[in-house]
């Protein structure tokens, strides 16, 4: 059954030459683990049911929490994927801010509004869009950074609706780092809820030389990364952080007769944090990966990706068949291809993928198509690289 319909009709996102959207690489740690998670049973929305779980799910948080420089008291939970973390981050700042304005005596607006760059993820709009608020989408600068004299300019404007700004530190189309240190200062100077969204790129706070990246990023009220992306873990996982976890549990946590019992059993149920009630320990796999490897091989990890990308932008620099975009900031190297259109693009893509050559699929930037490289699994290789651009010199 497998070779027949499996197989043959899905994709394996972490083979070394898929290099679209946001690949995964998980270990074979965590992938084992996730295997022990699916057939133990173990409910990990509560501490009662599950404290074992979820104290490892917490060590792995804090590991996080520590490369993000917020607090010793900052915590957080494991849900499926940053849609999900964006939303319950968004939903916690939107109550932190009617809060804060009650306090101050003002009323809440008629509709909430998020302060956002033009580049960021799709699932912010989504999501400001199931809570019926708005985004209000600002310009960037010219390395297409959110930068806190925009957002100091959109406060300005909008005042007492902004609930959140949201930044983001890595955007999945090109890898870009807002002005995180700028911004931070804005949001602290007024007093309002930062949101990093790191969905892709925040995994790279985990090596040394690249953290500095992301200095002002420790400013952060609510922070997402997603394991299943650049940190090896397998689908679905993303760590969501807050600066003061008492502000999300007055959002998410949910109240009902039969679940007054679980608040006798420790005071950390991981379904008071984010949108949701059942949860499965997702981020087990995760942790045990991290127990296995040790951090120093994830820093090595995220090296390894982020020399690739330096590797690829410096061959397709040199070809002549193909223009480099820009220098890549983390591991998302962006291109074109000389002479094509968006038609053609698309049936290279389509042709190499059929082949069994490698997975790159067309993206746009400022209105044109280009291709996109993401890397996240080490295992790449620089022949793998020279054997796609080598391939790109013909439909």
């Amino acid at each position: 059954m497998r070779s027949d319909v499996l197989h043959p009709a899905s994709l394996s996102v972490d083979y070394e030459r898929y290099l679209s959207f946001v690949p995964a690489a998980p270990t074979e740690a965590a992938v084992l683990f996730d295997l022990v998670v699916g057939a133990s049973s173990i409910y990990g929305g509560s501490w009662l049911e599950g404290a074992g779980a979820v104290w490892a799910e917490n060590q792995a948080l804090d590991w996080l929490r520590g490369l993000v420089g917020m607090p010793d008291t900052a915590g957080g939970v494991f849900v499926p994927g940053g849609t999900m973390g964006n939303l319950s981050a968004m939903v916690a700042a939107r109550d932190d801010a009617a809060h804060r304005l009650a306090e101050e005596g003002k009323s809440r607006p008629d509709r909430w509004a998020f302060i956002a760059s033009k580049q960021t993820h799709s699932s912010v709009a989504s999501m400001a869009a199931v809570m019926d608020a708005d985004v209000i989408k600002v310009d960037v600068d010219d390395d297409y950074r959110l930068t806190g004299t925009e957002v100091a300019a959109a406060l300005d404007e909008h005042g007492d609706r902004v609930a959140a700004v949201i930044t983001t530190a890595g955007t999945t189309n090109l890898g870009i780092i807002d002005d995180l240190a700028g911004i931070g200062q804005v949001c602290r100077d007024r007093g309002v809820w930062m949101h990093v969204d790191g969905a892709y790129g925040g995994a790279a706070l985990a090596s040394p030389r690249s953290r500095p990246l992301f200095d002002g990023i420790e400013c952060a009220d609510s922070f997402i990364v997603d394991p299943h992306k650049w940190l090896f873990a397998p689908f679905d996982c993303c760590a969501l952080l807050y600066r003061e976890p008492d502000a999300a549990r007055r959002s998410h946590a949910q109240e009902a007769g039969y679940l007054a019992f679980l608040d006798a059993w420790g005071d950390w149920n991981p379904s008071d944090f984010a949108v949701h009630l059942t949860r499965r320990s997702r981020g087990l796999p995760f942790w045990f990966s991290l127990a296995v490897h040790g951090t120093q091989a994830y820093a090595n990890a995220i090296d390894i990706t982020m020399d690739l990308a330096v590797y690829a932008a410096q061959q397709v620099d040199e070809a002549e068949h193909l223009t480099l975009t820009m220098d890549p900031v983390l591991s998302v190297v962006v291109f074109e291809r000389i002479g094509w259109d968006a038609q053609q693009y698309q049936d290279w893509s389509e042709k190499v993928m059929h082949e069994g050559t490698a997975f790159v699929v067309p993206s746009r930037h400022d209105g044109e198509p280009v291709y996109r490289f993401c890397f996240v699994n080490p295992r790449t290789t620089h022949a793998d690289i020279d054997t796609i651009i080598e391939r790109l010199t013909y439909l």
